[in-house]
């Protein structure tokens, strides 16, 4: 089973893909799809869906897991967000990919334990719960593997 992770933003979305193989996770990509500032909005659109669709083709996931839109301030920022969400779901649904989506706190739950837990705490346990040599980056890579290893956690 192939579970892609995806932490969507506008200027740089995190990715992982993780594949589950007789109960072992293992990392099989991680990374960023970034777009370039000044560009019109639906150019950027455009980019991620491009990037996220070829990513499907090269490692076609059984589920995509998605964090859930979260904002306290930026409105301006969440709008953004929320059209690059809606590009990741219209892309999983054309290739018929089952989406679940989590809040950042089931994600640090499924993850550390604890609901609370820091940005370090986070990358530390993906590093650790994938055996990798070293704590994935950027942070959106990481953050990605994070969700989508939440979801095989709650799967299971």
């Amino acid at each position: 089973m192939i579970v892609i992770g995806i932490d969507p933003g506008v200027a740089r979305l995190g990715y992982g893909v993780i594949q589950v193989d007789k109960g072992v996770a293992a990392p099989l990509c991680y990374g960023c799809i970034q777009t370039r500032a000044g560009r019109q909005q639906a150019e950027r659109l455009l980019t991620i869906y491009t990037e996220i669709t070829a990513l499907f083709k090269r490692y076609p996931p059984d589920f995509l897991a998605i964090e859930k839109l979260f904002f306290t301030k930026n409105v301006t920022s969440a709008m953004s967000v929320s059209e690059v969400r809606g590009v990741i779901l219209l892309a999983a649904e054309q290739h018929q990919i089952p989406v679940e989506e989590y809040t950042p706190n089931q994600i640090k739950q499924a993850i550390t334990g604890s609901g609370r837990a820091d940005k370090e705490q986070m990358q530390d346990m993906i590093k650790r719960l994938l055996q990798l040599d070293e704590v994935p980056k950027p942070d959106d890579a990481a953050d990605g593997l994070s969700i989508a290893l939440c979801h095989i956690h709650i799967m299971r």
